[in-house]
C-alpha cells in the first residue's frame, strides 16, 4: 500500500549542528570526537527531506551540545512552524521543572532521556520524578533513547506516571548489536499496554542487517504495529547519520511508505504524519 506522494511528512527524528564553535561550544558528551558529516544544518537538511515531501521536522539535540540547545531554539525560531524539538536538560538542577516549562514556550515538546550506564535503576531519582511529573502537566514527551535491557524501567516509570507521554526512539535499538530477538521486540510491544506510550520506527540504518532497502526490519514492524496501532507509530529518519555510509534519506521513507505491504493508507497517514503532529505539533 502506497501513499500519496503529496501528502505532507513529519520527519520525527532529526539532529542538525554547525560547524560554528564559537558562536555554539560544544561541551556535553562527545564533544571532542569527529562526526560526519562536518556540518548538517537546516538547510543541509532540507535539501534532503523537501524531494522526499518532508515537510515538518522534530530535532533532538545532539548530545555534544549538552545542555545548552541554543542551536536546536535558534533552528526553531528562524524556520517557525518547520521544527520542534527536544531538549536535553539538567535532571539534577532544583529547578529542572521551571526549564522545561520555559522551554515548552520556544518550541520544545519532547525531553531527550538516556539511562548511560545504569538501565535498571537510572529513572527512579527524584530530578527524573520531577521531570515525568512536569511533562504529563505541560503535554511535553519524554523521549527514551534506550536499548531493549532498559524497557523494564521504563515499565516502571510508566506505572508511576501513567498520564506521561513516553516516545520509545528507534524501535528501542532492537537489533542495533547483535541479531533481532523474538525476547526484545515482545519486551517492546509488552509496553504499549500504557495508552501514553509511542515508538519511532526509525534509525534503520543501524538495525538489523543495516542494509538498503532494510527488509529484514518488516516483521518487527508488522509486531509493532499490531501491538500499539499506526496511531502511536511514527517515522523518523535519524538524520544525519541515515545518509551517510552509502544509505540515503529517500531509502529510509521507502520502506515505510513504499515497502511494507500490510501498512493500510490509514496506517501511511499516521506513521509518516498524524502521530508526530499529535504528539509533538499540535501540543507545541
Amino acid at each position: 500500500m502506497t501513499l500519496d506522494r503529496a501528502d505532507e511528512y513529519i520527519d520525527a527524528h532529526v539532529h542538525v549542528w554547525t560547524p560554528d564553535r564559537s558562536r555554539y561550544p560544544r561541551s556535553g558528551r562527545d564533544r571532542d570526537a569527529q562526526f560526519e558529516p562536518a556540518s548538517f544544518t537546516p538547510e543541509e537538511l532540507f535539501a534532503n527531506a523537501r524531494p522526499c515531501g518532508v515537510k515538518r521536522v522534530v530535532l533532538i539535540q545532539m548530545n555534544f551540545y549538552g545542555f545548552d540547545n541554543s542551536y536546536m531554539l535558534d533552528a526553531i525560531k528562524k524556520y517557525e512552524g518547520d521544527f520542534c524539538g527536544v531538549a536535553v536538560v539538567d535532571e539534577t538542577a532544583p529547578d529542572v521543572s521551571r526549564n522545561m516549562r520555559r522551554l515548552a514556550t520556544l518550541g520544545v515538546r519532547g525531553f531527550r532521556i538516556n539511562p548511560g550506564d545504569q538501565p535498571g535503576v537510572w529513572p527512579d531519582s527524584p530530578g527524573m520524578a520531577a521531570m515525568w511529573k512536569c511533562a504529563a502537566e505541560t503535554s511535553q514527551a519524554m523521549c527514551a533513547l534506550v536499548d531493549p535491557d532498559a524497557l523494564p524501567s521504563i515499565n516502571r516509570m510508566c506505572d508511576k506516571f501513567p498520564e506521561t507521554k513516553v516516545v520509545i526512539d528507534h524501535l528501542a535499538r532492537i537489533g542495533a548489536v547483535g541479531p533481532i530477538r523474538d525476547s526484545d521486540v515482545s519486551a517492546l510491544c509488552n509496553l504499549a499496554r500504557h495508552k501514553h506510550v509511542y515508538v519511532k520506527v526509525s534509525a534503520f540504518y543501524a538495525l538489523g542487517e543495516k542494509q538498503y532497502p532494510y527488509q529484514d526490519l518488516a516483521e518487527t514492524i508488522r509486531r509493532v504495529r499490531d501491538a500499539y496501532g499506526a496511531s502511536r507509530l511514527m517515522w523518523g529518519s535519524d538524520s544525519p547519520f541515515q545518509v551517510e555510509n552509502g544509505n540515503t534519506y529517500a531509502g529510509s521513507i521507502e520502506l515505510v511508505r513504499d515497502r511494507l505491504d500490510y501498512l493500510t493508507s490509514d496506517d501511511l497517514k499516521w506513521m509518516l504524519r498524524r502521530t508526530a503532529e499529535e504528539v509533538f505539533f499540535k501540543a507545541a
